[in-house]
C-alpha cells in the first residue's frame, strides 16, 4: 500500500482550517466502574486529560481501554463514577449526555467508513445536513492531505488513506476532544509507521484533545504527551513516558513498557547485593528486594580484561541477538538465571564468550517483594 501525499500535506494551512474552531476541552474521569454482567471491566479508574494534550491508553488486551474510551464517548454507560469534559458532567450519578452532545469525535479500529458513500460523504455524516456539501467536509479532507478525493470511493483508497477519512470525518464537526480506538493497528508495519508519525504531527498541529488506545509500548511513547498504563480495569499509573520508563510504579509496569530485568536482591542500606554486584539504591532499604535493571544499564567487558575497581560478576554469553541499531546479549552470571544486556553497534560477543557483566545505571529503584509488588516511598 502506498500513501501517496507526503507528510507535509497533512499540516493543516490557515486557508484549510475551519473558520470558527471551538476550543479543546479537558477530560477527567473519577472512580468509573463499569460491569459486563459478572465481569468488573472498570474498577475505580481516574483518568486525567489536559487541554490539547494527547493521552495514550497502553495496556493488555481486555484491561478496559477500550470500554474507558467508549465511556467517554458516551457509548457506554457507567455503573458508577463521574466523567467530565470541560466544564460539564456528561457521565455520573443521575446524568448520562448523550454522544452526539458532548462534542467528541471518535476513530474507530475499523475506520468504520460505510462503503456505498463517497469519501466525501463519509466525512460529512456527522455534520449538518446544510454542512453535507462544501467549505466543511473539503477543509477537513486538505487537512489530512485528501484534498480532491471527496468524490472516490473508500474502497478505492489505499489503508493509510481510508485511516486518513475516518479522521477527516472526526474532525469535520470541530469536536472539543478526539478519541481514537487502535487507529493503526489495521495498517501493516511499514505504513504504521508513516501514518502515524503524519497524524502526530497534525494532533500537534490542530492542539485538539486527544485519547487513543494501543497496546502497542512503542506508539504510546511515541504520540503520548502522557502514558496511562491500565491493566485488569484500573490504570495503575499515568505519566509521561520518560517518567513512566525510569520510574514504573510496579515491576509490571517495568515489564510491559519495556524491556527489562527483574532482579531479586537483598538490600542493606543504600546497597542492594545482586547476581550482578552491587548496586546503588535510590534510598535506603533492608531485606528481600526486587530491582528492575533495564538492558541498556548493563555493560559487558571481555572476562580478561575486566577492572577490578569496578563491581561486577562474572558470567557467560547464552545468545546474541542483532538488530542492526543495537545488539542484545542473553548472559548467565554465576549460577543466577539470564539477563538481557543491550548494547550499540554490531556484537563484540559471541555464544559462549566468557565476560564480567555490571550494573552501569542511575541508583535502582527496589520493590518489595510478591506478586503485588510496589515501590517502597523513599
Amino acid at each position: 500500500m502506498q500513501v501517496t501525499e507526503p507528510a507535509s500535506r497533512l499540516r493543516p494551512e490557515p486557508e484549510t482550517r475551519p473558520e470558527s474552531e471551538a476550543p479543546t476541552a479537558a477530560i477527567a474521569v473519577r472512580g468509573a466502574r463499569k460491569r459486563f454482567g459478572d465481569l468488573e471491566v472498570l474498577r475505580d479508574v481516574d483518568l486525567a486529560v489536559a487541554p490539547a494534550a494527547i493521552v495514550a491508553l497502553l495496556g493488555p488486551s481486555g484491561c478496559g481501554k477500550t470500554t474507558l474510551l467508549r465511556t467517554i464517548a458516551g457509548l457506554e454507560r457507567l455503573d458508577g463514577g463521574v466523567v467530565r469534559i470541560g466544564d460539564a458532567v456528561v457521565s455520573g450519578p443521575g446524568a448520562h449526555v448523550p454522544p452526539e452532545r458532548r462534542r467528541v469525535g471518535m476513530v474507530f479500529q475499523d475506520w468504520a467508513l460505510f462503503p456505498h458513500l463517497t469519501v466525501a460523504q463519509n466525512v460529512g455524516y456527522g455534520l449538518p445536513r446544510v454542512d453535507r456539501r462544501g467549505p466543511r467536509v473539503e477543509a477537513a479532507l486538505a487537512m489530512v492531505g485528501l484534498a480532491g478525493l471527496g468524490d472516490r470511493s473508500p474502497g478505492t483508497l489505499s489503508g493509510g488513506q481510508q485511516q486518513r477519512v475516518a479522521l477527516a470525518r472526526a474532525l469535520a464537526p470541530e469536536p472539543g476532544v478526539l478519541l481514537l480506538d487502535e487507529p493503526f493497528s489495521n495498517l501493516d508495519s511499514a505504513l504504521r509507521v508513516q501514518v502515524r508519525t503524519e497524524v502526530h504531527q497534525l494532533l500537534a498541529d490542530l492542539g485538539v484533545t486527544t485519547v487513543f488506545v494501543t497496546h502497542d509500548q512503542e506508539e504510546a511513547f511515541v504520540l503520548g504527551d502522557e502514558v496511562a498504563v491500565m491493566h485488569e480495569g484500573a490504570i495503575v499509573q499515568q505519566a509521561e513516558p520518560a517518567t513512566l520508563y525510569a520510574r514504573p510504579a510496579t515491576p509490571w509496569v517495568a515489564t510491559f513498557v519495556g524491556d527489562a530485568n527483574l532482579v531479586e536482591a537483598t538490600a542493606d542500606g543504600h546497597t542492594a547485593a545482586t547476581p550482578v554486584g552491587p548496586i546503588a539504591l535510590d534510598a535506603p532499604r533492608t531485606g528481600p528486594v526486587r530491582l528492575v535493571l533495564r538492558p541498556e544499564d548493563l555493560v559487558l567487558t571481555p572476562a580478561h580484561a575486566a577492572d577490578a575497581a569496578l563491581p561486577g560478576a562474572p558470567g557467560s554469553v547464552e545468545l546474541t541477538e542483532y538488530h542492526g541499531h543495537d545488539t542484545v546479549y542473553l548472559v548467565r552470571p554465576g549460577d543466577g538465571g539470564t539477563i538481557r544486556v543491550r548494547a550499540g553497534a554490531a556484537p563484540r560477543f559471541r555464544r559462549g564468550d566468557q565476560v564480567t557483566v555490571r550494573y552501569a545505571g542511575a541508583p535502582a529503584i527496589a520493590y518489595t517483594d510478591g506478586p503485588g509488588a510496589v515501590r517502597e516511598a523513599g
